[in-house]
């Protein structure tokens, strides 16, 4: 994007000629290994940390987030312990990134912040929504998206998003940490209305493409339960299974299992529910602890003991005053959005 671009330019490539140039040495050598290092490109181990871990045999893939490399969006097939990509969405047009910049002009914080957007969403009307359409983006009717550049500013500057985008909406990003006005709610609103649209959408041509009964979906869009609970009441599929760490941390997984299938062609074992077993895969709270109860003592924390039936009675006390309880039991679960195996 030269020259406009420059500001762009040198911000990321002091990091690439310093850092990510070398990333191979510098993983051999924190891991003490000579040995060759493998690499997977971003949305295969998307793809993979869907496909692997789910209970299905065969299924369709569908992956969504920002960008990674220069791919947005990819839909492929899963059969065994194969997985094969067959069309992918590139930058600049990303719906992880068009909710991302609405995700910085309601105040919050890019890569963090959008479920803040996804949750503000309820709270107001999809009133924007034909002014986006008009103005920021073409949906595709494959649910893919194209991106007005003129309104956007993460191509060649440091921001999400320009004064052509402000002026569209009525003003100035809202301040972070600042009160968060109707506007802000039909704004997310809306553009919540944008991504059900486009994900359900994308899904219906990958089902027609497939023609599978299961499908399963990884990258940070696939966290948006909001238009996950929307695709999963309209769309045509028999099954869907979500990788609970959908965002780059599934990635690591995601990588591990495509070398371990794809590239040692090792036998893949289809599980019932799936073989992660529910991301319940952290440490573990136990009744009557001695560990448990030694690092309550060590953190000075305050607790009561409870029997079953009263400490039911509890809970609903506290609920009845209007406050919010959460209990942990069990295993830790794994991804951004766990909660918990209980939650009131």
């Amino acid at each position: 994007m030269a020259p406009k671009g420059i500001c762009s330019f040198l911000k990321s490539m002091s990091k690439w000629i310093s850092s990510n140039l070398w990333m191979e040495s510098k993983i051999s050598k924190e891991l003490g290994v000579k040995k060759k290092i493998l690499f997977c490109t971003h949305h295969m181990s998307h793809a993979a940390s869907a496909f692997y871990p789910s209970p299905f045999e065969n299924s369709a893939i569908l992956t969504i987030d920002g960008v990674g490399e220069w791919t947005t969006i990819t839909w492929g097939e899963g059969k065994g312990n194969h997985i094969e990509l067959k069309e992918e969405l590139k930058f600049p047009n990303s719906l992880g990134l068009l909710y991302s910049a609405f995700t910085y002009y309601t105040g919050f914080k890019i890569n963090s912040g959008e479920y803040k957007l996804m949750g503000l969403a309820p709270y107001g009307e999809p009133k924007y929504v034909d002014i986006i359409k008009k103005e920021l983006i073409h949906i595709n009717e494959d649910g893919t998206v194209i991106l007005n550049q003129k309104c956007f500013n993460y191509i060649t500057g440091t921001k999400m998003i320009n004064q052509k985008f402000c002026k569209l909406f009525g003003g100035s990003a809202r301040k972070p940490e600042s009160k968060i006005t109707k506007r802000e709610m039909d704004l997310a609103a809306s553009i919540q209305e944008i991504c059900n649209e486009c994900v359900v959408k994308m899904a219906r041509y990958v089902k027609q493409k497939t023609n599978c009964n299961n499908l399963v979906l990884a990258g940070g869009v696939a966290l948006n339960v909001v238009s996950m609970g929307v695709l999963k009441r309209e769309c045509e599929f028999e099954n869907i299974w979500i990788q609970p760490a959908g965002g780059d941390a599934g990635g690591a997984l995601g990588s591990a299992l495509w070398v371990w299938h794809e590239y040692l062609k090792q036998e893949r074992k289809v599980q019932e529910t799936d073989s992660m077993e529910s991301s319940y895969l952290g440490t573990e709270i136990k009744d009557d602890s001695e560990e448990d109860t030694k690092l309550l003592e060590e953190l000075g924390a305050t607790w009561e003991n409870f029997e079953e039936n009263n400490l039911i009675k509890k809970i609903a006390n506290i609920l009845a005053s209007g406050k919010i309880v959460a209990i942990a039991r069990g295993r830790m679960e794994w991804g951004p959005r766990a909660l918990g195996i209980d939650l009131f």
